[in-house]
C-alpha cells in the first residue's frame, strides 16, 4: 500500500478541495490518505463523502496538524486516526483558531505601517473561512505585485525579524500531544529537518517530544535523502517511537505531489503497522 500521512486542503492553505485532493491521491496511487489541515477537521467530512460518492479506492485517515510552541519556535505536530467529532478537540482547536485571527489582525496592522492597506479584508476574503495562515498573506502579497513569488514575500515581508512576522502564540508542543491522545490519535512530529535546526537540537526536539508521549516522527517526505531518512529513523529507534510518511502537499510542484518518494524500508516499523486498514 501507498501511504501519504501529510496533505492539506483549501480548508487552511491547501489549493485543491476536498474532493479534488483525495480524486487527485487516487490518480496518484495513493492508498491511504491523511487530510491534516492547519487546526481544523473541516475538510475531512467532505472528503469522506467524495470518497463514497465516487467509490474511489482509498482509506481516509482522519488528521489534523497542530501548530505548536516548543523552545520558542514553531513546531507542527500531526494527529492521525483523531475523532473528528470530539467535542473536547473540537473546543482546543477552535481556541487555535482564534489565535490565527488574533495573530493575522497583528500582521496586518504592521503590514499596513508599511503602505500596504486593507490587508486582513483581503486575506479573510481569500481565506473564505479557512483556517488563516501565512500562506494567504503571502498570496495576496503576491497578488498586489509586492513580490514576485510566495517564498520572496516570507523573505521580505513574513520572515522572522521583517516587517510583517509577528510572533505564534500557539500551544505548547507536549500541550498538543495530549490533546491528540484525548481524540483518540496519535502524534506525529511533522518534517523536523524543515526548522532549519542544527542536529544537536532536531535530536533535542525528538528527545523532548517522545518524553511529552510522542508516538511517531514524519522520516519521509519528497526531498529527503536516504541518509536523513536514516538519520531519523535511528531517532525514532533511539526513543521508542515509529515511522511515518507524508508530502505535506499543498498543491503540484515539480518537486512534490502526493505520495511522491514515501517509501519505507523492511527495517522500519511504520506508524500504521498496528493499524486495522481496509
Amino acid at each position: 500500500m501507498k501511504f501519504d500521512l501529510h496533505s492539506h486542503t483549501h480548508c487552511s492553505d491547501g489549493v485543491l478541495s476536498p474532493a479534488e485532493l483525495v480524486m487527485r491521491a487516487t490518480a496518484r496511487g495513493v492508498n491511504a490518505l491523511a487530510i491534516t489541515d492547519h487546526d481544523t477537521v473541516a475538510g475531512l467530512a467532505p472528503a469522506q463523502a467524495a470518497i463514497s460518492e465516487q467509490q474511489l479506492p482509498l482509506q481516509l485517515v482522519n488528521g489534523v496538524e497542530i501548530s505548536t510552541r516548543w523552545q520558542q519556535l514553531e513546531i507542527h505536530i500531526v494527529g492521525l486516526n483523531i475523532d473528528p467529532d470530539c467535542p473536547l478537540f473540537l473546543e482546543r482547536l477552535a481556541l487555535q483558531q482564534q489565535r490565527r485571527l488574533e495573530r493575522a489582525e497583528e500582521m496586518a496592522r504592521r503590514l499596513e505601517k508599511s503602505q500596504i492597506p486593507d490587508v486582513l479584508p483581503a486575506v479573510l476574503a481569500l481565506a473564505n473561512g479557512a483556517a488563516l495562515t501565512r500562506t494567504h498573506f503571502a498570496r495576496h502579497l503576491v497578488n498586489i505585485g509586492k513580490a514576485s513569488s510566495i517564498n520572496n514575500v516570507f523573505k521580505k515581508y513574513l520572515g522572522r525579524g521583517k516587517t510583517g512576522y509577528v510572533p505564534s502564540n500557539w500551544v505548547e508542543m507536549a500541550d498538543a500531544v495530549q490533546w491528540i491522545h484525548d481524540a483518540g490519535g496519535v502524534a506525529v512530529l511533522a518534517h523536523p529537518l524543515k526548522y532549519q535546526l542544527t542536529t544537536k537540537w532536531v535530536k533535542r526536539l525528538a528527545e523532548q517530544f517522545a518524553a511529552a508521549g510522542g508516538d511517531a516522527i514524519e522520516i519521509i517526505s519528497p526531498q529527503q535523502t536516504p541518509v536523513q531518512k536514516r538519520e531519523l529513523w535511528a531517532l525514532c529507534q533511539l526513543h521508542g517511537l515509529t515511522a511515518s510518511v507524508g508530502s505535506d502537499f499543498h498543491q503540484q510542484t515539480s518537486w512534490n505531489d502526493l505520495g511522491k518518494n514515501l517509501y519505507l524500508t523492511d527495517d522500519v516499523t511504520p506508524v500504521w503497522h498496528n493499524w486495522a486498514l481496509n
